[in-house]
C-alpha cells in the first residue's frame, strides 16, 4: 500500500464500559475515526491480523494487578497484531511493505514506535499466524515451569486453548511419554487426541476431575502445565509424583469471569513431603528463554513437527465477538481476526 492510498478514516474497537460479570457486546463500540498520523520515530502500520486471549478480559478491570495498564473506557483496546508498514521514519531499518508484529491490535491502522515492533520474517515462520500464537508462553510453561523431561507423564490443563494446544506438542517433542489434557467438550477432546496426539483427555463437567485424571494417569504425573487453576490444579497436585514440577502459567478459572485473584486450597505438608515444585512463570520474567524458543519452534514449524491450531474470523467488527466466544470456550487454539 502506498501513502497515497491511505484512507482518511479507519475503524477501531473501544471499551465502552467495564464489565462486572460476563462480557457482552455492549461493553464494546466500533468507532470510525481519522487515521492517526505518525510522529518522529514512529511508523504507520496497516494491520492485517490480530489475536485475542483471556488476559484481555483481565485488562478490562480497573485494577488488574498485572504488569501492564488496564484498558481505559472510551479508548481503543489493544492486542497482538501483524501488519504492513505504510510509512516509516527516514534513516531507520523499517521500509514500506515490511511485515511487523506489535501490540496495537483492535484497529485497522496503528501508529507504533518504529524501534518497538518485531519483524515478521516468513522465511523463518511461513505463516503470520505463528507470530500471534501463544507459543512463547507455552514454551516457558513447558521448559521453565514444568521442566518437561524425557519419559514424563504430563498434564496440560486448558489443553484446547491457544496455549494448551502448543504446550502439548512441545511436551511431546521434548520426550514426554504420555500427555494428558483437560478441556470442556467432547468435540475438543476428539481434536486433542485425533489431531494433536494427546493420549487422554479429562472433561470439565463429566465428573470429578481428580477421578478422571486418576484413570488417565494411574501411576501419577511428573509435570504439569497449568493454565486453569481451581479444581484442575488441585487434582493435578493430588496425583503429582514425588519430585514433580508444576508450572503455573494461567488462571482461566478466574480470568474468564474477570477476576484477578485465584485462591486454591492446597496441602502444603503433602507437597513438602513429596518434594513437589510449584513455579509461577510469565514471559516478562523469562525473556532469556525466547531465543531458544524462536530457534527451536521455527525449525519444528518449518519441518511440520508443530502446527499452530487456530480459529479465524473476518472483519474488525468481529473482534468483540472473537473475544467473547473465546471466553465462552467455543473455539480451539489461537483465535485470530482478519482486519
Amino acid at each position: 500500500m502506498s501513502p497515497s492510498n491511505i484512507p482518511a478514516e479507519h475503524r477501531e474497537v473501544r471499551l465502552a464500559s467495564r464489565p462486572e460479570r460476563a462480557l457482552e457486546s455492549g461493553h464494546f463500540t466500533v468507532a470510525e475515526v481519522p487515521v492517526p498520523q505518525p510522529g518522529p520515530g514512529q511508523a504507520l502500520v496497516r494491520n492485517r491480523l490480530m489475536s485475542v486471549a483471556a488476559s484481555l478480559r483481565t485488562l478490562m478491570r480497573g485494577d488488574t494487578g498485572m504488569p501492564m495498564p488496564s484498558f481505559e473506557v472510551g479508548r481503543p483496546l489493544s492486542a497482538p497484531a501483524v501488519g504492513e508498514v505504510v510509512t516509516a521514519p527516514e534513516g531507520g531499518t523499517l521500509r514500506p511493505g515490511d511485515l511487523v508484529s506489535h501490540w496495537a491490535g483492535f484497529r485497522e491502522y496503528a501508529v507504533v514506535e518504529a524501534d518497538a515492533v518485531q519483524p515478521v520474517d516468513l522465511t523463518v515462520l511461513p505463516d503470520p499466524v505463528a507470530y500471534l500464537s501463544q507459543g512463547p508462553s507455552a514454551w516457558i510453561g513447558v521448559v521453565r515451569g514444568a521442566e518437561v523431561r524425557e519419559g514424563d507423564t504430563v498434564f496440560v490443563s486448558g489443553a484446547a486453548g491457544g496455549l494448551g494446544t502448543m504446550a502439548g506438542q512441545f511436551a511431546r517433542l521434548r520426550g514426554a511419554d504420555r500427555v494428558i489434557g483437560s478441556t470442556s467438550s467432547q468435540r475438543k477432546a476428539d481434536y486433542l487426541v485425533g489431531t494433536l496426539g494427546y493420549d487422554a483427555v479429562v472433561l470439565r463437567g463429566a465428573g470429578p476431575i481428580e477421578e478422571q485424571l486418576r484413570k488417565a494417569a494411574p501411576e501419577g504425573i511428573d509435570a504439569v502445565v497449568d493454565t486453569v487453576g481451581g479444581e484442575q490444579l488441585r487434582a493435578a497436585l493430588a496425583l503429582a509424583r514425588p519430585g514433580a514440577r508444576v508450572g503455573l502459567i494461567g488462571a482461566l478459572s478466574v480470568q474468564v469471569p474477570g477476576e484477578n485473584t485465584a485462591p486454591v486450597e492446597i496441602d502444603t505438608y503433602s507437597l513438602i513431603v513429596r518434594g513437589i515444585q510449584l513455579r509461577g512463570v510469565s514471559g516478562a520474567r523469562h525473556r532469556d528463554a525466547l531465543a531458544e524458543y524462536q530457534e527451536t519452534f521455527g525449525r519444528w514449524f518449518r519441518e511440520g513437527s508443530v502446527t499452530v491450531p487456530h480459529t479465524r474470523l473476518s472483519g474488525i467488527d468481529q473482534a468483540p465477538r472473537a473475544l467473547m466466544e473465546l471466553l465462552e470456550g467455543h473455539h480451539i487454539g489461537t483465535v485470530v481476526v482478519e482486519l
